[in-house]
């Protein structure tokens, strides 16, 4: 079957992505690691010793960047539904974290210690229905949110991908009521087409 010219377009992009390529340079799993690279450079949210939450972790690019930087002494808890093949130095849990019995399973691996910051790079599977496309990204980052309020310590930091359109305004001012400092980024890695932007939130402000 001929490929569609969007999917041809895609292919393309991909194999010509600069982030791509530098990717199997430097044996990440995907290219969304220079997002979370570009984020961490200029907002200085990972540091040796910390503990990490990376909720929607698969294939594992997000969890390698963390591993790297919180070193030996420092933890990286990871979540998805989908499978993800090991990492060292991260403790991945496979499951749906918004299913009591998978949150209970995070909670056990956390055991009460202070987590530092939460990660979220989720997107729903995309239906090409925009209208539900963008509701299904909107609940995912609102759980991220919540399990993140669950969790950081005082003054922990929380990062996450949100699209723009229908809720976006309205989940900024709920980070506003959560966090001192909500600042919106687009990585350099993030592609110029997208809608996507990360949420870079500082502060928690625990009840």
């Amino acid at each position: 079957m001929a490929r569609s010219k969007s999917s041809a377009r895609w292919l393309d992009e991909h194999v010509n992505d600069p982030f791509v390529k530098q990717a199997q340079v430097d044996g990440y799993r995907s290219r969304a690691s220079y997002k979370l690279l570009g984020l961490n450079e200029k907002d200085k949210l990972i540091r040796p010793g910390m503990l990490v939450v990376d909720l929607g972790a698969a294939p594992g690019g997000w969890s390698q960047v963390a591993a790297k930087l919180v070193g030996d002494r420092g933890r990286v808890i990871a979540s998805d539904i989908l499978p993800m093949a090991p990492l060292a130095g991260v403790e991945f849990i496979q499951g749906d974290f918004t299913e009591q019995e998978v949150f209970d399973q995070i909670m056990q691996v956390i055991n009460g210690a202070a987590v530092d910051l939460v990660i979220s790079d989720m997107a729903p599977n995309i239906s090409g229905v925009a209208a539900a496309d963008q509701a299904a990204s909107m609940y995912l980052v609102e759980l991220a949110l919540d399990m993140a309020c669950q969790v950081l310590k005082p003054k922990g930091n929380f990062v996450a991908k949100v699209f723009h359109g229908e809720g976006y305004e309205e989940y900024i001012r709920s980070l506003r009521e959560q966090f001192d400092s909500v600042v919106v980024r687009k990585p350099d890695a993030s592609r110029s087409r997208s809608r996507e932007v990360f949420v870079v939130c500082k502060g928690f402000r625990a009840a």
